[in-house]
């Protein structure tokens, strides 16, 4: 046999192959399809091509439990129920001024003082003119005792004829001129300490004193101005200071008519102010104003500081809470809570599910007290965290979730 027959013997025999190729083909084919039907399943249980479950959300909230017993807001400002802006009697011009914005003043004490060279010279002139009028009344009192003692003589000698008549009658003459004249220097007396008293009130004029303890709240003239009571000449000062007493301070607030019966004198209040955005304050309603406001439709409540603070300042803006009953000591601080609907038992758990990544994780929490609608949170959750509030029926750990409604 040659070498070419032998080759011609040799051929592939392509069916076996193709046959072959195609079992091989749907092996992978089946086992690419069992990996898919497998992880399929898997992601389904694991919730990963579940659709997302609609759900109402809440913040965890940091709160004070006066909020859940409030019956209702009202804004308004602090405001000094006794202020003064301090003044002069007289016109003069300001030479001396001892306070400044921010200073405390005692009643009676020397805030300013005003130019008074003239009307002290004229309590000087005065205290002159009295000592004057003392030494003519001590005149005419020894004229009057000398006048005295010679008619009582003349008159003893008159009886006894010793004396002439006529000389018996300038005795009691004199007598009564001297008489007149100790009364006269007496009357002169009163007037001179009556115009020393008018001159000392003129010098008091140019003191200005605080006429309550009180806090300076605004320099309204300082050294050199003319302050007049008036006020009306050409930059003139009215007043020097303005003043507050800080222990009047109370908050003023506009009640709509129509919710004024919710509001009674005596009703305890929670106020906050805007300032101290961190700060509770106790306050009770001191007035209801009895008069309305046709333009607003409201009516005017004031309402006092039980505690008084030296943060508290005239014309801050104010939010005045009316509560339903008083504050006791255990909810004068914050505490965080969650709405009652918030919180789920299950298997003897106390549970929320936090929203974290479009999914709901279920978190163990400890509860504290109740209050109303709100329940405290102890630990778990923290505040400004995202819990699903509704529907928990639904709720499993790891569920994706979608928010509908805040």
């Amino acid at each position: 046999m040659t070498a070419d027959n032998d080759l011609s013997k040799l051929r592939i025999d392509k069916e076996r192959i193709s046959q072959r190729q195609g079992k091989k083909k749907r092996y992978i084919l089946l086992s690419l399809t069992f990996l898919l039907v497998a992880t399929l399943i898997i992601l389904y249980f694991q919730g990963v091509l579940k659709p997302a479950v609609g759900v109402q959300i809440t913040a965890v909230q940091k709160i004070y439990p006066a909020q859940t017993f409030t019956l209702l807001n009202a804004s308004g400002y602090v405001v000094a129920q006794r202020k003064a802006a301090v003044a002069s009697k007289i016109t003069g011009r300001l030479v001396f001024l001892g306070v400044e914005e921010g200073n405390r003043v005692k009643k009676g004490e020397i805030i300013a003082r005003l130019e008074n060279d003239d009307v002290k010279a004229a309590v000087q002139r005065a205290m002159a003119d009295v000592k004057v009028a003392h030494f003519n009344l001590e005149q005419s009192q020894a004229e009057l005792d000398d006048a005295l003692l010679d008619f009582n003589r003349k008159k003893e000698l008159v009886g006894k004829e010793i004396i002439s008549l006529s000389q018996y009658d300038s005795a009691d003459a004199r007598y009564k001129k001297a008489k007149a004249a100790v009364a006269a220097n007496r009357a002169s007396l009163r007037a001179t300490e009556a115009a020393l008293k008018e001159a000392e009130v003129l010098v008091e004029y140019t003191i200005i004193r605080a006429p309550f303890d009180a806090v300076v709240l605004t320099k309204d003239a300082d050294i050199g101005d003319i302050v007049t009571p008036i006020g009306a000449a050409a930059d003139a000062k009215a007043a020097v200071v303005t003043i507050a007493d800080m222990d009047s301070l109370q908050v003023e607030v506009d009640v709509s008519e129509s919710n004024i019966g919710q509001v009674k004198a005596g009703q305890p209040c929670e106020i906050q102010l805007d300032a101290l955005p961190n700060d509770r304050f106790r306050g009770v309603v001191h007035m209801i104003v009895p008069t309305a406001d046709r333009s607003k439709a409201s009516i005017l409540v004031k309402v006092a500081f039980i505690d008084k603070d030296p943060r508290i300042l005239p014309e801050m803006s104010a939010k005045v809470a009316f509560l339903s009953r008083q504050i006791t000591a255990d909810e004068e601080k914050p505490l965080t809570a969650l709405p009652s609907g918030a919180v789920v038992t299950r298997d003897g758990k106390t549970l929320a599910f936090v929203v974290k990544n479009n999914r709901a994780l279920e978190t163990p929490v400890h509860l504290g007290r109740k209050l109303d609608a709100m329940v405290e949170i102890l630990n778990g959750v923290e505040v400004g965290d995202q819990v699903v509030i509704a529907p928990l029926d639904k709720m499993k750990n790891g569920v994706k979730v979608r928010v509908t409604q805040e």
